[in-house]
């Protein structure tokens, strides 16, 4: 069995909402000349990012047994006012998809973190009446960064009741620098996950609650990749080890990550770092295809037990799939 862990959908709904809207996030244009903008970011609305047959047929075509779905950005922190009703409305939408169809989706909610109130009642709701399985949390709120002490709360609470909390990327702090050349997706979308990730960790949050179960996707952004220059920073020049009793890496590896990194390098060097217990497989659907990571897992060389978690068996774990 094959269970994707990252997959999106936009509701007709979200999209005739954002095109109302006189500044970004919005939509421009019509049919299919529409345009998600988001930020300098822009992105064509694509019909297999709302139609939930298209995932459903695209799915069986790569084998894919089982999705958690969720929401894409914009979430709606980034909505103001209008973002505690829209963000409902979101959750919604989603339970009833996996209502339809119960054999093949479970959900991840999306909360408004500019009202912390509102988000704790939101996910009360989602875990107990819409049958949830995580939070999708967007690694900056309108800006906000994760490790400020608002958003404690959300924290403890999860690793409390043990809701996973998946990390995915939005529109990043560091957008102004990676506008030109279109580098947003590619590598200001990385950066952002990164950022939010060694913020949280160098500010305790992983120190405090040592049974949080966190996704860090994409294998991890960027951060792999330079932990070690942070652990010598931290170690032998004592740089931001306040809250910290560990070597940063040590926090890292209790973290989750997935598939999403179209090259084999990468998956290779997760499996050297967080070992297949860690690894969930996952494609990001509709923005990339899903066959590309089904052969990317195939073309690794890993054993069938090994396959088995990363496929399968994790996500059983950490999402409550029976």
């Amino acid at each position: 069995m094959r269970i994707d862990v990252q997959s999106h959908i936009f509701p007709e709904w979200y999209l005739k909402l954002m095109a109302g809207r006189r500044r970004t996030p919005r939509v421009l244009g019509k049919g299919k000349d529409r345009v998600l903008e988001v930020g300098a970011w822009r992105g064509k609305v694509l019909p297999k990012l709302t139609d939930i047959s298209l995932k459903l047929g695209q799915m069986d075509a790569a084998g894919i047994d089982i999705t958690v779905l969720s929401q894409q950005m914009p979430g709606p922190e980034m909505l103001g006012k209008d973002g505690v009703a829209a963000g409902k409305r979101m959750n919604d939408s989603i339970a009833a998809i996996c209502r339809r169809h119960p054999d093949r989706f479970v959900g991840l909610c999306t909360l408004p973190l500019q009202d912390m109130k509102a988000s704790m009642q939101e996910l009360t709701r989602c875990m107990e009446r819409l049958d949830m399985r995580g939070v999708l949390l967007y690694s900056n709120a309108a800006g906000r960064t994760l490790d400020e002490p608002q958003f404690a709360p959300l924290f403890a609470r999860a690793e409390a009741e043990g809701i996973p909390l998946f990390l995915h990327p939005t529109y990043p702090v560091v957008a102004e620098h990676t506008a030109a050349y279109d580098l947003t997706a590619g590598v200001g979308f990385m950066f952002d996950t990164t950022l939010a990730a060694i913020r949280l960790i160098m500010n305790g949050t992983f120190e405090r609650h040592p049974r949080l179960k966190f996704v860090f996707p994409h294998t991890g952004g960027t951060l792999p990749y330079v932990i070690g220059r942070i652990d010598h920073q931290v170690a032998v020049l004592g740089r931001g080890a306040e809250g910290i009793r560990k070597p940063p890496s040590e926090y890292l590896k209790m973290m989750w990550t997935d598939t999403v990194a179209p090259s084999p390098l990468n998956l290779e060097f997760a499996m050297k770092f967080w070992g297949a217990d860690k690894i969930l497989f996952a494609s990001d659907h509709p923005w990339l295809d899903i066959q590309p990571f089904v052969d990317l897992v195939e073309g690794a060389g890993l054993s069938a037990g090994d396959k088995a978690k990363i496929y399968e068996g994790n996500a059983r774990n950490l999402f409550r799939i029976r």
